[in-house]
């Protein structure tokens, strides 16, 4: 579709339970800046921050009276407890980006998801990712050496949960090779782009083209 035409931002969200790919995804996803050209949404959460992660890159880490603060006064588009934790995308920067064509990837779990699915149902395109197998999830949150054993049984427990949400989702995709989830999920992006929904510049474009005199 050629870039004159106005296009809508959409919001695309990922969600999986912990361990299966989903922040890995998102990586992949936002580095593909040329085909891609995705923004991340960048969530609050009263979450300690993990040595790996970097404030104002992964999350914005705030308290959490700031963070009722922000919920109170409506300023967040959704948000959720997760393992004792608060999360939640802020409003504004979400609304700005779409009106100015700019996809935003949503890295949120799937109470974030079905928020955002009510208010905004025709911005979202939701995709839920599944591990190959639950034991496979287990050596994943292993792997990853980042949470305690504890916190590690925590998730896995959440996960069974977690994953009977899978229906309230537009798409599903099970993250048993890394590559080629990608590519689906890429796949799924050019085609939601090209929805004529999202495309309200084609108003004009068809009229032009009806328009246009030959000689």
């Amino acid at each position: 579709m050629p870039n004159s035409i106005k296009r809508r931002g959409l919001m695309l969200v990922l969600s999986s339970p912990s361990g299966a790919g989903k922040s890995t995804l998102a990586r992949m996803l936002l580095t593909n800046k040329e085909e891609l050209e995705l923004a991340l949404s960048i969530s609050v959460t009263t979450r300690p921050r993990r040595p790996s992660e970097i404030e104002g890159v992964h999350y914005h880490f705030i308290s959490p009276r700031e963070f009722e603060r922000l919920r109170d006064s409506d300023a967040l588009i959704e948000w959720a407890e997760v393992h004792g934790n608060f999360y939640g995308t802020p409003r504004e920067a979400a609304e700005n980006a779409l009106a100015d064509g700019q996809d935003m990837l949503f890295d949120i779990d799937w109470q974030g998801a079905l928020q955002l699915q009510e208010k905004m149902k025709g911005d979202v395109v939701s995709i839920f990712i599944l591990p190959p197998s639950m034991a496979d999830l287990k050596q994943r949150l292993h792997r990853r050496a980042e949470d305690s054993e504890d916190v590690i049984n925590v998730r896995l427990d959440n996960a069974r949960n977690e994953i009977e949400r899978w229906r309230s989702y537009d798409y599903v995709i099970v993250n048993k090779d890394l590559d080629r989830a990608f590519h689906e999920v890429q796949s799924i992006v050019t085609a939601e782009r090209l929805r004529r929904d999202r495309c309200p510049g084609l108003f004009d474009f068809v009229s032009s083209l009806l328009d246009e005199k030959l000689n």
